[in-house]
């Protein structure tokens, strides 16, 4: 039998991972009803990280009342499986969540963060996993370390909130206070960047403009960020140049600094917890996709992970994306067979968006009568 394993990543401001792995499936039995769809969802640690592990671990939901990046009450969510808790960052303090004319960085903190951390230790967790991708802030987690007992102090002793506007007179850290609970917390960090903390290649400079900085508060945010890691002493100087630490603004140098956790590439993560590997043997190819693929998904992202599983197992791949970006040819030198774009090239975005389900579905049906691969591997 004819076996596809669907492995997409979510396709940003349209699909989820699993909405985006039901319209493959469609696609695949559009074309080929006697074949067999394994359905896979993946992330990267970004946006949809916490719902597809959660799903994979058979975790329970639970809402939680959490504050976004902005500081404005919003319902969130994470997942508990056990006494293992999973938590995204965009589920508390998500770019998405602000529309782009309110996007203020300066004035945009990670306190979200901390108090769904809170939450699962309230709850019992003894470890977390948490994914650290699209975060609207660039505060380096101060805003959670507050929400977690931290104080952040100026030269006078007075208390400064996490958001960096107010962090600019920034003179001590003081960790005391921080809930005794996480000394024995587990807290493994789920990322999609390789990026430090600070530099031209750090957290301000790369993510920052997307998030609404400008040239000249990119400077300030760096400057902060330099600031924390020198309060933060030996330790915090050491890993503002480890790679993922500049991830989420710089939650993964807090992670790492205060709660000692251990960062991982965010697709390796899932494919372990969905036993990915198992389910590639004796398939015929593997299916991925996502929103949009470029030069950076060489590199720590779902397609690449997923392009080293599928190698070990010599299987095809193909990659659906809604738009294929400058740079993306070098995934074929990393194991990928095919990209295909679903969207039309003369086709607006503002009318693609609405319609990915569709277009998805009718790229894979159109591939999978197209391949020539359609016999099961040995």
């Amino acid at each position: 039998m004819t076996t596809y394993v669907l492995a997409p990543d979510s396709f940003k401001e349209s699909l989820s991972a699993l909405e985006a792995a039901r319209a493959m499936e469609r696609g695949v039995h559009d074309a080929d009803p006697a074949a067999q769809a394994v359905s896979v969802p993946m992330a990267d640690g970004g946006e949809g990280f916490a719902e597809v592990l959660g799903a994979a671990l058979g975790a329970q939901r639970i809402k939680a009342r959490v504050h976004d990046a902005l500081g404005r009450p919003i319902e969130g969510a994470w997942w508990l499986a056990g006494r293992t808790a999973v938590i995204d960052v965009a589920t508390a303090v998500g770019l998405g969540q602000i529309p782009q004319r309110q996007r203020n960085v300066m004035a945009s903190d990670s306190t979200g963060v901390g108090e769904l951390i809170a939450a699962a230790l309230d709850h019992g967790a003894n470890e977390i996993i948490i994914g650290l991708g699209g975060s609207a802030t660039n505060d380096g987690g101060a805003g959670m370390l507050r929400a977690l007992g931290a104080r952040f102090l100026d030269s006078s002793g007075q208390e400064l909130s996490g958001r960096p506007q107010d962090l600019s007179c920034l003179a001590s850290i003081d960790t005391t206070g921080l809930d005794a609970r996480l000394g024995t917390l587990g807290v493994r960090a789920a990322c999609d960047v390789n990026s430090p903390l600070l530099g031209p290649t750090g957290a301000s400079a790369v993510f920052g403009p997307q998030k609404g900085a400008t040239a000249t508060s990119v400077e300030r945010l760096d400057s902060l960020l330099a600031t924390l890691s020198r309060l933060a002493g030996d330790h915090g100087r050491r890993l503002a140049q480890a790679r993922g630490s500049g991830a989420a603004g710089g939650l993964g140098w807090a992670l790492m600094t205060f709660l000692d956790a251990q960062m991982r590439p965010g697709v390796e993560v899932v494919i372990e917890a969905t036993e990915l590997r198992s389910r590639l043997r004796g398939a015929t190819a593997l299916f991925t996709g996502e929103g949009s693929v470029d030069a950076q998904s060489v590199t720590g992202k779902t397609v690449s992970g997923l392009a080293s599983a599928a190698a070990d197992a010599h299987l095809p791949v193909v990659v659906f994306a809604g738009r294929i970006g400058e740079g993306a040819a070098a995934l074929h030198e990393i194991g990928v067979t095919q990209l295909v774009q679903i969207t039309p090239r003369e086709m607006p975005l503002a009318q693609a968006l609405p319609r990915t389900a569709e277009l998805l579905r009718a790229a894979v049906a159109r591939s999978v009568r197209t391949l020539s691969w359609q016999t099961p591997s040995a």
